[in-house]
């Protein structure tokens, strides 16, 4: 049987068990518009109800041995890799993603789910130093109640890596998915972790809107929101938080640069361009977003490029020749639509593309950006290459780090040297020597500067760091006699 059969989730959310809503709404194709099924729509009260049943669960959950939680994860790896094909189908038709995106991003919560399984037997703290006859412990222990909000682009991924740490680490989690896309992002994920027999009530997934993750980042039995997503809506996220005094994760959005030095291969600089513009339409927060190229190669390279988005087929994502897939929806496409009219009309020139149809938007190519230009420092989150030459190091690391966003970097060189001392003044936090700034590992802390981000990493090393907290603890043989 179908693991994402409509049949399981039809008119339902996962509180969890499956539990008919009163309130539903369609599941729709990207590319086509076409209804492939209708979910549960959760209101308020499910919030509250959720993070009850949530927080009670979670005590149950800690009090297990560590091969039992462990053991969860295990069983999780299989189901998903039993039903791979299936997942990326569905990311395929509910996100827009090509079919290349799409098995990549499988593969990516796949290991995430992997690296999970290896939480509940990490080293749980440090032995201090204190005196003779006492015993001296920094333990690590669960949050309680973890509240995630993910995004649409890379639905299943984003959500994944912060629901599975956070599981596998002893606490409940509470997950908002992205209604546009909340099968890829939440329904996926419940079924998983059902079939994998994690204890019921752990885990929730209320799909809904603004209302709902207010609710979430507000209601007292959260103790900690990880939020993906835009910065506007992260710096409201942050305010709530900190007035119930919530640790909060934000990963916010970037405008990242692509720096390509005049020493660089320009087949292999086109080929970065395009990748790190291009994939998944320039719906990533890690898209490429300033290209910045020294003026000697500068005409070879935006040329190699024009060429390369001649090639391109935009189209409905289930043809496996398609690489140019949907924006998220109409919507999506005004939007991009009118940035792109916007910098036009501030003096950027229109190499290739700039048209919109429905929920697609043409792979497009501008030049004579300035800096006074708003394209300069805005998000655009489609298929757009901002181009922009530069003459020097010092003018490239400048340009580079102009605006609020600090997320991550590419630096394209055949003088690695070169490259590391340019590198070591941009102001990111992800930094990539040769290769274009969409990266992800699983096993690396994941997190920007500025309004990227609040500070906060996610994932590997950083997983631990986000969702436990410290507890001291000390053990002597006898309480002291006390002068009072």
């Amino acid at each position: 049987m179908s693991i994402l059969s409509a049949k399981v989730w039809e008119n339902c959310f996962f509180n969890g068990e499956w539990i008919t809503a009163e309130k539903t709404y369609p599941v729709i194709e990207v590319a086509t518009s076409k209804q492939l099924g209708t979910l549960g729509y959760a209101q308020k009260n499910d919030v509250a109800s959720a993070t009850t049943q949530a927080k009670t669960a979670q005590q149950q959950w800690w009090m297990l041995s560590y091969q039992e939680r462990a053991q969860i994860f295990e069983n999780a790896v299989q189901v998903a890799i039993n039903n791979k094909a299936e997942i990326i189908e569905w990311l395929i038709k509910e996100s827009g993603s090509i079919i290349m995106k799409a098995s990549f991003e499988v593969d990516l919560a796949i290991q995430t789910l992997k690296n999970a399984f290896s939480l509940p037997s990490s080293i749980q703290g440090s032995i201090l130093p204190t005196q003779n006859g006492k015993l001296s412990l920094a333990k690590r222990v669960p949050l309680g109640v973890i509240g995630v909000i993910s995004p649409f682009n890379f639905p299943l991924y984003l959500a994944i890596r912060a629901v599975a740490p956070a599981l596998a680490l002893g606490n409940a989690v509470v997950l908002k998915p992205d209604e546009r896309t909340a099968v890829c992002s939440g329904f996926v994920i419940a079924r998983i972790f059902e079939l994998a027999g994690l204890p019921k009530g752990l885990l929730h997934v209320i799909p809904g809107g603004a209302d709902i993750g207010e609710a979430l980042v507000n209601d007292p039995n959260i103790a900690s929101i990880q939020f993906t997503g835009s910065t506007a809506v992260g710096r409201i996220i942050g305010a709530s938080a900190g007035r119930t005094l919530k640790k909060v994760s934000l990963e916010l959005g970037g405008k990242n640069s692509l720096l390509i030095l005049d020493d660089a291969d320009v087949e292999l600089a086109a080929q970065n361009i395009a990748w790190g513009v291009f994939l998944h339409s320039g719906q990533i927060c890690m898209t490429s977003g300033k290209i910045l190229i020294h003026q000697s190669i500068f005409e070879e390279v935006k040329q190699r490029l024009i060429e390369k988005v001649k090639r391109f087929n935009m189209g409905n994502p289930i043809d496996p020749s398609i690489n140019i897939g949907p924006l998220i929806n109409q919507k999506q496409c005004q939007r991009v639509a009118a940035i792109v009219q916007s910098a036009i009309l501030a003096g950027a020139h229109l190499e290739i593309g700039g048209k919109g149809d429905g929920v697609f938007f043409e792979p497009t190519v501008l030049t004579q950006v300035t800096q006074d230009n708003p394209i300069f420092e805005q998000e655009i989150f489609g298929p757009v290459a901002v181009l922009i030459p530069f003459e020097t190091d010092e003018e490239a690391i400048a340009l580079a780090n102009m605006g609020d966003y600090g997320l991550s970097a590419g630096i394209i060189s055949s003088n690695v040297s070169h490259a590391m001392q340019i590198a070591q003044s941009l102001k990111v936090g992800l930094l990539h020597i040769n290769d274009q700034t969409v990266n992800d590992e699983t096993v690396n802390p994941f997190g920007g500067f500025g309004a990227s981000g609040n500070g906060t990493r996610i994932g590997g090393p950083a997983n631990i760091d986000e969702f436990t907290q410290w507890q001291w603890m000390t053990i002597q043989t006898q309480a002291p006699n006390y002068p009072f």
